[in-house]
């Protein structure tokens, strides 16, 4: 018996966004299937806001169609942004910035934030310690955000953005500002969310978290889908496994020596030259007898990808 592939949860097809003469989302498509974290990355301008924000029916787009939460043949998807308060209605977000209220405690800033998706006080609650001890905030309960860390308060973002107990969630770089241990944290409460059938759309600039937790990656660039997929197969698809990282004095002489015969192509960086290779040992091996050079082996990443599709060069904020 073949099972049938679940219909996606949330859909965005032949998407696109002008601002004058530049286009800032070029026919982008994909979707979400339930329980599965998509994640967008891309450098600063690639598109990521504005699609974000044409998710939300915070931007109409120029053409293309976004739709959510469709029940099969019998039960039409609804459409952003005509159906926007119903599919708001079944929706978490947390933003890049914190938009929680100062006057209030952690738990009144859930009550009263449950009451705008009409819930009656009792059920939200009934939701509070449940989503306090989710946040690891159960000891802050009657805690104003000035006495909590950044960590605590995207935590508790996170948290508001769960009362209405949503379907999906649309995260945008959700732990930029947070130091390793509070990233950490909110990577194990995100992979919760997705074990418990949650379905998330994630942008970051962390690739560590976007390969930790993405089931699926979407690079933009330039407002175009670059690639999709799951992070592990993109890396093998489109470098070579191994990476040896030179730096130090002499480095630079590198990129144009004879060892370019020994890598499939070489990249500069700074002050770094990066050789990647099938096989790195020839070239450790010819590496070695230059001491004063520094060395870092190691297999290819999510970073490397991203700067393949991308490029190396710093983009300005957009």
């Amino acid at each position: 018996m073949i099972s049938e592939t679940p219909s996606p949860i949330f859909s965005v097809q032949a998407l696109s966004k002008r601002y004058g003469s530049s286009t800032v989302v070029n026919d982008l498509s994909f979707d979400i299937a339930p329980g599965e974290c998509l994640g967008v990355i891309g450098p600063n301008g690639a598109g990521k806001t504005t699609t974000i924000r044409m998710c939300l029916g915070l931007t109409s787009p120029d053409t293309g169609t976004i739709s959510y939460f469709p029940n099969g043949a019998a039960t039409a998807a609804l459409h952003m942004p005509q159906d926007a308060l119903a599919i708001k209605e079944r929706l978490g977000v947390v933003s890049q910035f914190d938009s929680l209220d100062p006057d209030f405690s952690c738990a009144e800033n859930l009550l009263v934030f449950g009451r705008y998706f009409g819930l009656k006080d009792a059920v939200i609650k009934a939701r509070i310690p449940n989503l306090l001890e989710f946040a690891a905030l159960t000891h802050k309960a009657d805690a104003k955000l000035s006495e909590l860390s950044g960590g605590m308060k995207r935590r508790l973002s996170l948290a508001r953005a769960l009362v209405n107990d949503p379907q999906l969630l649309l995260l945008d770089e959700p732990t930029t500002g947070l130091d390793p241990q509070a990233r950490h944290l909110m990577w194990e409460r995100l992979q919760r969310l997705v074990q418990q059938g949650k379905s998330i759309l994630l942008t970051t600039h962390f690739m560590d978290e976007a390969e930790r937790l993405c089931n699926r990656l979407l690079v933009l660039d330039h407002g175009k889908k670059m690639t999709e997929g799951p992070p592990r197969d993109l890396i093998a698809q489109n470098l070579e496994p191994d990476v040896v990282e030179v730096y130090g004095a002499g480095a630079l002489e590198l990129a144009d020596s004879p060892l370019k015969a020994l890598a499939a192509r070489t990249e500069v960086s700074g002050e770094t030259v990066f050789f990647y290779t099938q096989e790195a040992r020839p070239l450790l091996t010819a590496l070695a007898d230059s001491p004063q050079l520094r060395t870092l082996h190691r297999p290819a990443n999510l970073e490397d990808l991203f700067l393949k599709l991308t490029g190396r060069q710093i983009r300005e904020d957009a």
